[in-house]
């Protein structure tokens, strides 16, 4: 056998009993170990019963301390309640009788007036027998004069009661129209003297200045050569430019000047720019004038722009719709009797803020029906009829205030005004017309107008008296009732018309208002 084997085996053999010596071994101390500590855990379990015990007798000791103790307190809490309750007892009892010793006071205080009122009773009873006595006595008397009466004024009681009744309400009719009529003229007295304030105020308090325009524009040139290259080759050129503007270029022999005309001043505007435009650049032909027109009319359109913007800031009027802006602007290019339309519509409507503030009324919407109120204007050469309805239908469009269209409309009196701001915006119109300096226009021609207005509403049969007011735009005749009947009034009035329309040259329109009246006149004597 080799050694090494051998070796090997003897060291198995030997590990092999020191591993069977230590098995015995360490089961002996096992057991021995389960038994020690088995009596530990009887002695730990019979001293926690023994401190248990102990426990439990100290537990109950206390307890009955504790109860001891609670039974001491509430026998001397039930004490001091009983004590509390007897002395409250006792205090209500004191007030109850105080309480009842008052009662028996006022039981004697009442017996007393009692019996004053009982003896007062019958003093009083006394007395209105001795009334009812006396009263017989003046019934009876009263029916032996009424009698008497009777007798001698030859009326019943009635009859008598009727007459004195029948004086007094005549007597207090004669009174009540009396005075009816003096607080009417009393209150007219008033009325005009504020008025003539609150329009006096309103004047002093917007003081615009009124610009008088004219029909024509001149346009300074920087040499008469200038005339021949604006007139063009067989006039090709002023051709093009009053086509393109419609207005006429009149080229005399003024030395260094052309003259513009045109009725209407926005085309004038477009033109004047357009002809200084192209002087400055010197180089005239048509295509170059169709581009300075374009140009000068953009600028015009700006410059309207910013007059609408100008005029709606300066009256403090807010929240127009832009296209109104724009239409207000164009005023700027608008004149009626020479005066400034936009002008115009900025001191009416500054003028009824004030007198809107004077009467408690809204100012706003004052101010801004005073300046709508003639925007009609802005295009009466593009569209018919009157200023007045082509407002109104402006108004209606952009979804103005009622209140504001009905004052548009009413301002000439083309229909009645139903509301204080149209009555504010008719007077603001006419302050702003007819005061001195407002408008110009020639003396002559306008007496002329008016005479010649009138002497054709005098023409005709049955017309009595005639009138010709606001400036020549309304006519007021008074008729015969006797000759012009109410059907013959529609038939006269539309001759007026026609004959006016045919033999008369006047701006706007002239309303024709005939009057028919019929009177019945008495006399007191």
């Amino acid at each position: 056998m080799d050694p090494i084997i051998a070796i090997v085996l003897i060291i198995a053999a030997l590990a092999a009993g020191v591993g069977v010596g230590y098995a015995l071994f360490f089961k002996k101390g096992i057991a021995a170990g389960v038994e020690k500590r088995k009596r530990d855990a009887e002695a730990i379990v019979g001293s926690a019963e023994q401190q248990a015990e102990r426990i439990v007798e100290d537990a109950e000791k206390d307890a009955d301390n504790k109860k001891k103790s609670a039974l001491i307190e509430a026998k001397d809490e039930i004490h001091k309640l009983r004590t509390e309750a007897d002395k409250e007892i006792k205090d209500r009892r004191a007030e109850l009788s105080r309480q009842e010793r008052r009662m028996q006071q006022k039981e004697e205080n009442l017996d007393k007036k009692t019996d004053n009122l009982e003896k007062k009773e019958d003093m009083l009873n006394q007395k209105i027998k001795s009334a009812d006595e006396k009263l017989k006595e003046a019934d009876s008397i009263k029916k032996s004069q009424m009698d008497i009466l009777e007798r001698i004024s030859e009326f019943t009681k009635d009859q008598a009661k009727e007459y004195i009744i029948s004086k007094l309400e005549d007597d207090l009719v004669h009174e009540k129209a009396v005075k009816i009529a003096a607080y009417e003229q009393q209150i007219k007295d008033e009325c005009q003297e504020k008025a003539r304030s609150y329009i006096s105020l309103a004047i002093a308090k917007v003081a615009a200045d009124q610009v008088s325009e004219a029909a024509v524009s001149v346009v300074p040139l920087p040499n008469d050569e200038m005339k021949g290259r604006i007139i063009g080759r067989e006039g090709r050129n002023i051709r093009t430019l009053e086509t393109l503007t419609g207005v006429d270029l009149i080229i005399d022999d003024t030395p260094e000047a052309i003259t513009i005309s045109c009725f209407d001043q926005i085309r004038r505007e477009v033109a004047r720019i357009a002809l200084e435009k192209l002087i400055a650049d010197g180089r005239i032909h048509p295509t170059r004038i169709e581009e300075m027109v374009e140009k000068a009319r953009r600028e015009v359109e700006y410059r309207i722009k910013q007059e609408g913007e100008r005029a709606v800031i300066e009256t403090n009027v807010h929240g127009l719709n832009h296209e109104l802006i724009k239409l207000i602007g164009r005023l700027k290019f608008r004149t009626s009797y020479r005066q400034n339309v936009l002008d115009h519509s900025i001191e009416v409507a500054k003028l009824c803020g004030v007198l809107a503030s004077e009467l408690g009324v809204d100012a706003n919407i004052a101010r801004r029906a005073g300046l709508l109120h003639d925007i009609g204007k802005a295009l009466t050469a593009e569209i018919e009829g009157s200023h007045v309805q082509i407002g109104v239908d402006v108004c209606k469009k952009y979804n103005e205030n009622p209140v504001i269209i009905h004052a548009v409309e009413a301002h000439h009196n083309d229909v009645e005004p139903k509301t204080v701001i149209a009555c504010i915006v008719q007077a603001a119109d006419a302050i702003s017309a007819a005061r001195p300096a407002a408008r110009s226009e020639n003396y002559e021609s306008y007496i002329k107008r008016l005479q010649k207005l009138e002497e054709i509403c005098n023409s005709y049969d049955g017309v009595e008296k005639c009138f010709a007011v606001q400036a020549g735009r309304e006519v007021r005749i008074m008729v015969t009732p006797e000759v012009i009947n109410d059907e013959k009034m529609v038939l006269v009035a539309r001759q007026i018309a026609q004959q006016i329309e045919t033999e008369m040259d006047y701006p706007g329109q002239i309303k024709i208002n005939i009057i028919r009246e019929s009177r019945v006149t008495d006399y007191a004597k």
